[in-house]
């Protein structure tokens, strides 16, 4: 199954300032990745082409970065995730700056079920409180922030519930 996710904000702000903002994920002072409500995004280097990582179960590997315009991760996990998902900015005028975050991929095996039905509702709202989170960044947080509907509210707290129960001794931290 092939499949083509985006998401967009139109922000008020320069290229440059909403390009900086690619550039901190996975870094101490993360401003675009919802590290709050998300597993981190983390890499076994900083920010760069061959960095390896992801966040959660999700892991790929940094196919093209370029700093302040765009940068690509290549899928590893899970299994049957065939593809990439991007953050690019694109001027539209002096100080207004589209963010996008695109997912281009081809599901095989069982991930032509766990897409649909598990992974697609979490990474939609995912992308959202991340477009969010960018907003702010840029010094106009969203009139509404996103919110999660029962469903995506289901699947996160199954989630972290599942990821306690397999790393115990953070509980005792």
């Amino acid at each position: 199954m092939a499949v083509y996710n985006v998401h967009e904000r139109l922000l008020n702000a320069q290229q440059s300032e909403v390009g900086a903002l690619i550039d901190t994920l996975a870094g101490e002072g993360d401003a675009l990745w919802p590290v709050h409500t998300w597993p981190r995004m983390a890499f076994d280097r900083s920010l760069a082409v061959g960095a390896v990582g992801g966040h959660g179960p999700i892991r790929y590997t940094v196919s093209g970065y370029a700093p302040s315009t765009w940068v690509r991760f290549a899928f590893s996990a899970p299994r049957g995730f065939d593809g990439f998902h991007e953050f690019t900015v694109h001027a539209t005028g002096e100080h207004r700056t589209l963010l996008r975050h695109t997912l281009a991929m081809r599901t095989r095996g069982p991930a032509r079920l766990t897409w649909p039905l598990l992974w697609r509702s979490l990474h939609d709202a995912c992308l959202e409180d991340s477009m969010d989170r960018a907003a702010t960044a840029c010094g106009t947080p969203p009139l509404r922030p996103s919110t999660w509907n029962p469903y995506v509210r289901l699947l996160h707290a199954i989630a972290r519930t599942a990821s306690r129960k397999a790393r115990p001794e953070e509980e005792t931290a």
